[in-house]
């Protein structure tokens, strides 16, 4: 039966930008980096205190679904304060915290328009 998820794509134009973006913006741990290809490396993520992997990498023929809705979400304890603290690192939101009943998210993105959204648990 299936145990979980191993690993995430997020498929972006330029390695280099998002890999900055993601370690420094975002606090994301590198946990693979080697080359793939001779246009693209496999580059894995991992987020502090957590088991799923993300990828960095656009498979051939999927250039398409760069700068989408990114059909999964994160999440943090305190989604205001995470905002702050994101903004002043220069992330861009789409929105800013908005409350609901089932709880608060926003929605930022990354440099290459691909959104994401953020949320408490």
């Amino acid at each position: 039966m299936i145990k979980g998820i191993k690993l995430i794509n997020i498929p972006v134009t330029d390695q280099d930008r998002a890999l900055t973006f993601y370690t420094e913006k975002l606090g994301f741990r590198i946990a693979t980096d080697r080359p793939f290809t001779d246009k693209q490396r496999w580059i894995e993520l991992s987020i502090p205190g957590d088991d799923v992997l993300l990828t960095l990498f656009t498979p051939p023929g999927m250039e398409d679904r760069i700068g989408k809705f990114f059909p999964a979400s994160f999440f943090c304890d305190k989604v205001e304060k995470t905002h702050e603290e994101l903004v002043a690192k220069g992330v861009e939101f789409v929105s800013p915290p908005k409350k609901e009943h089932w709880g608060t998210f926003a929605i930022f993105k990354d440099p290459d328009g691909n959104q994401f959204l953020l949320s408490t648990r």
